[in-house]
């Protein structure tokens, strides 16, 4: 095992940056949903294609990790920071003031790729630092993403124009605060332990962020269905409980995550996960489960990429990424079919079958890691 690496002090020049970053990150991820009756009154078209700007959107923010993966390996992440944000404030400006639909979806997807980009760059380098990092700076992308429904409420009944205007201005002050603070560099490669085939934890990783990413998804996109089968008025409220838990969750982690060990940490936060959705299977008891298990799952993401980053090399963390699109696609499709063919009533038990996996997953990459790297959070 490697000897033990002391952690970076959390100050502000190292905080901040990534901060504003993931403000501006959760701010335009949430944006498009929310504004898609102004893209329908701008530009005419249907309800049918107007989802076409968000598909453009999540295109290039799935396509980007990869990219930025093989330009950390050859670039400063501080620079492929910077060039992400040039591609994003393009992308978003250009949402804002395209006059034609197909360059308005254009502009979506180059904004989709800097988004991409910046996340998968900042986690890694946020990762490499430890699990206090990574969780708050995430737990701020969760602020942005409140946030911006109530920005388009707001802003935007007098332009489609104005919140992704917002948008651009906040990529703007990221910028500056990135110019003068910089952004953590990555750390040395994590050592690897003598019998392990290093493709084996990898694999790992990326099955347990799948999984994990396909609870966050499934829990986001069914729990108000089954809510409102069980007859509760308010299903919506729940949800935003939800999403709040989440971010509460990896500000917790945030501020009180360095005393416990990363495998530690992401295993109780799995097996209570799990308890939860077993919970939600109660009908009273339903809505309170729901917001327990977004704070439950809170510690997950982040914790995971610091654990990884000990044991793997840190530019590893984009394949994670991929990973973990991957099972936010998946999820929430295999649930539906479940809940087509059995009725809304399944939801919690196959989320609860969907962490009793994410808990086998982390005890296994927990006995295949135990002899790799590690370091004070």
């Amino acid at each position: 095992m490697s000897a033990l690496r002391p952690a970076l002090p959390l100050t502000a020049p190292l905080l901040v940056p990534g901060g504003a970053a993931f403000l501006t990150l959760g701010v335009l991820q949430a944006m498009y949903g929310a504004a898609f009756p102004l893209f329908q009154a701008r530009y005419g078209v249907g309800a049918a294609t107007v989802g076409l700007i968000a598909s453009a959107h999540f295109l290039g923010s799935s396509v980007a990790p990869p990219l930025a993966g093989v330009a950390l390996t050859r670039l400063s992440v501080r620079r492929v920071v910077v060039g992400s944000l040039l591609l994003l404030l393009t992308g978003v400006t250009g949402v804002a003031l395209a006059p034609a639909w197909s360059l308005a979806v254009a502009a979506a997807l180059l904004g989709g790729l800097g988004l991409g980009g910046m996340s998968a760059a900042l986690n890694t380098a946020y990762a490499g630092i430890g699990t206090r990092a990574v969780n708050l700076v995430n737990a701020v992308f969760g602020v942005g993403s409140i946030l911006s429904p109530l920005l388009v409420a707001t802003l935007g009944s007098r332009s489609l124009a104005l919140p992704f205007l917002t948008v651009a201005g906040l990529g703007l002050a990221t910028l500056l605060l990135v110019r003068l603070w910089g952004v953590p560099a990555l750390p040395a490669s994590g050592a690897s332990g003598g019998a392990v085939r290093p493709g084996l934890p990898l694999l790992l990783f990326a099955l347990l962020l799948a999984t994990y990413v396909g609870l966050e998804v499934g829990f986001g996109a069914w729990l108000a269905r089954h809510l409102s089968a069980l007859g509760f008025a308010a299903p919506a409220l729940i949800l935003s409980g939800y999403w709040a838990g989440l971010t509460a969750g990896r500000v917790l982690t945030g501020l009180f995550g360095a005393r416990v060990p990363p495998p530690v940490l992401v295993l109780t936060a799995a097996g209570l996960t799990t308890l939860a959705a077993l919970t939600a299977a109660v009908p009273a008891l339903a809505p309170a489960a729901y917001v327990l298990a977004g704070i439950t799952l809170g510690p997950v993401f982040g914790t995971v990429l610091a654990w990884m980053t000990r044991c793997l090399p840190a530019r590893q963390v984009p394949a994670l990424l991929i990973a973990g699109s991957l099972g936010g696609m998946l999820a929430p499709a295999g649930l539906g079919a479940l809940v087509a063919r059995s009725g809304a009533g399944c939801v919690p038990l196959a989320l609860a079958a969907l962490g009793l996996v994410c808990t086998v997953l982390v005890l296994l990459t927990a006995r295949v890691t135990r002899d790799l790297g590690t370091r004070a959070d």
